[in-house]
């Protein structure tokens, strides 16, 4: 049956303009300058980069891997869009400035009119969040899609923090159980160095979301709750260095596909994890950032998953040029093309069958 009925008597979702069609010349991958935060020099009171999406285009661009021609550009999520997944008393609740200002961790902003916290601070994180949700479309169609920005795994339905206002990722993966035919089970694989409480509060108990985390077990969050929601949870110490890192990257990533066969695989990104990082407290390189990537992604593609990945955290200087240089290894490595690799679908193969994941059902609007 086609999602563009109701089933069971269920809720037909929105009209939205996220699931726009988009053309094949066009590389899945998803930005818009819009996602750079700049505010009056406010946004250097935090240590996140609030520049470093546009950074990663830049370099991207100078290797001439992409142009303004070739990405998708993201789109803002609307409050429909956002009702999908959270709460309406919670977005009430971004209507006032002290609270966006706790969630961002970023305290002047609790003394500016609210309606320029939306406008610079709260709508670029919109537009990042509407990308995610754009891409997670695109890589069930390519097979593979990267948002530049996006990640905010601290936020769940009715709570943001840690710089994470909007849950992206959840939104993500309700967008596509609700719209795509087929898709119904996906794994959440989150190598950020911080665990992200916001996605495992939200799917907690939902046998559908396979979720591993691998992060410091000593810094922020350390939700006790949400660590219930995580199937393969691996806490590390801090320093750990590339070579454990990446063993236990490489085992429990190939170790959770293995065990639930998902219908997509979405890869939090964060480089938070980088040697020097202020926030993330481990000692992994960038070339073992850039080898991460690419056992994740070679894992998914290995099995015909479509893949999307976010870039979530990372608060050096530094982490823009590695995020495009791992970007651009992917390439090189054919984990990422302008279309499908030769034998593969843009949607996972089931064990023992044909593809359940029909493209041609992904809609615009009902």
């Amino acid at each position: 049956m086609s999602k563009e009925q109701d089933t069971e008597g269920g809720k037909r979702p929105h009209d939205t303009e996220l699931y726009v069609d988009v053309p094949r010349t066009c590389l899945p991958i998803v930005y818009h300058p819009i996602y750079n935060i700049t505010f009056m020099g406010i946004e250097k009171l935090h240590p996140f980069d609030a520049g470093k999406w546009g950074k990663v285009v830049h370099f991207l661009k100078e290797e001439q891997f992409v142009s303004d021609d070739n990405m998708v550009p993201a789109l803002e999520a609307s409050e429909e869009d956002l009702q999908v997944a959270h709460t309406k008393s919670y977005l009430s609740r971004l209507k006032w400035s002290v609270i966006v200002a706790g969630i961002t961790e970023i305290p002047p902003l609790m003394f500016l009119p609210n309606c320029l916290v939306q406008r610079r601070v709260l709508r670029p994180l919109r537009t990042q969040t509407g990308g995610t949700i754009m891409a997670g479309k695109l890589a069930i169609e390519r097979g593979w899609a990267i948002n530049i920005g996006g990640g905010f795994h601290h936020c769940s339905g009715d709570k943001g923090g840690g710089f994470c206002a909007y849950a992206d990722i959840t939104l993500a993966i309700k967008f596509l159980f609700d719209r795509v035919e087929g898709v119904s089970t996906a794994t959440i694989i989150d190598l950020d160095a911080h665990q992200g409480n916001g996605h495992e509060r939200d799917f907690l108990g939902d046998r559908r979301v396979f979720i591993m985390d691998v992060y410091n077990r000593h810094i922020y969050p350390g939700d006790g709750q949400a660590k219930r929601a995580i199937r393969r949870k691996v806490e590390l110490d801090w320093g750990t260095e590339d070579a454990e890192y990446l063993q236990k990257v490489e085992l429990h990533t190939e170790g959770a596909l293995n065990e639930m066969r998902p219908d997509i695989v979405v890869y939090n990104a964060g480089t938070d994890v980088l040697d020097g990082d202020p926030l993330g407290g481990l000692a992994i390189s960038p070339q073992g950032i850039i080898a991460r990537d690419e056992i994740v992604f070679r894992a998914a593609r290995r099995r015909g998953i479509p893949i999307l990945m976010v870039t979530s955290g990372g608060y050096q200087k530094k982490t823009a040029r590695i995020i495009a240089d791992s970007i651009l290894n992917l390439h090189r490595q054919g984990l990422i093309a302008p279309e499908p690799l030769e034998g593969e679908v843009s949607s996972p193969q089931p064990i023992g069958g044909q593809s359940s994941v029909s493209v041609s059902s992904v809609r615009t609007s009902v």
